[in-house]
């Protein structure tokens, strides 16, 4: 059974992992969308803009957490419903330009010149994005708090896609196949979408983040 003391600590450490995957997705958005645009790699340009696109969420969560550390019964305010709002919308932009791009791409055969940062890169995603969530999972376990276990779950979302970057990179790689680029775009694709939807219905209720 944890203290008071306890539960400032744990809180302190749920903010100090928000704070952390803020600066992350921040650095990750520009590397991937810099070497994406470089080596014409779609599905990677694609990643680096969702990152951006993440750090507006994380903003949400890190303000939510010291919310719920004042009043663990409080509501979500409007803060953090506009900032659920927005990075909807933005979401929605980014699956938009994604499918049209990759449609393009599929229909003038465009290739990358090379997918080798993309699986670098979604190595390493992959490997601190688990991090995050068996860290958060541990976290929120301790504080027998549904937000925190529920952002969590919406860093494995950020796992699925960092898999997705990893195979359509590979294979390119590897195999140079071609569409392979765009058809991991439109991977991507999928989950943004969700994403923003999501965004979405937890703007309009209470409901927590990837929570089902």
């Amino acid at each position: 059974m944890t203290t008071m003391t306890d539960n400032r600590k744990l809180y302190k450490v749920a903010f100090g992992l928000a704070a952390f995957t803020i600066i992350y997705n921040v650095l990750e958005g520009l590397i991937s969308t810099y070497l994406g645009f470089e080596d014409e790699s779609l599905a990677l340009f694609g990643f680096g803009s969702d990152s951006f696109i993440e750090v507006i969420s994380g903003l949400g969560i890190a303000h939510m957490i010291v919310r719920i550390q004042n009043n663990i019964d409080s509501k979500r305010d409007d803060f953090e419903r506009t900032a659920l709002k927005i990075t909807g919308v933005a979401f929605y932009i980014l699956v938009f330009g994604l499918i049209l791009t990759s449609v393009y791409n599929i229909w003038t055969g465009h290739r990358p010149i090379t997918t080798f940062w993309g699986v670098v890169i979604s190595i390493i995603s992959i490997i601190v994005m688990w991090i995050l969530v068996v860290w958060k999972r541990n976290v929120g376990t301790k504080l027998n708090s549904a937000p925190i276990l529920a952002d969590a779950n919406c860093t494995l979302v950020c796992v699925y896609m960092s898999i997705i970057l990893l195979i359509s990179s590979g294979i390119y790689e590897l195999f140079r196949l071609s569409y392979i680029d765009s058809i991991g775009t439109l991977g991507l694709s999928y989950f943004a979408f969700k994403e923003g939807k999501e965004c979405f219905e937890k703007a309009k209720s209470d409901k927590h983040c990837c929570s089902d």
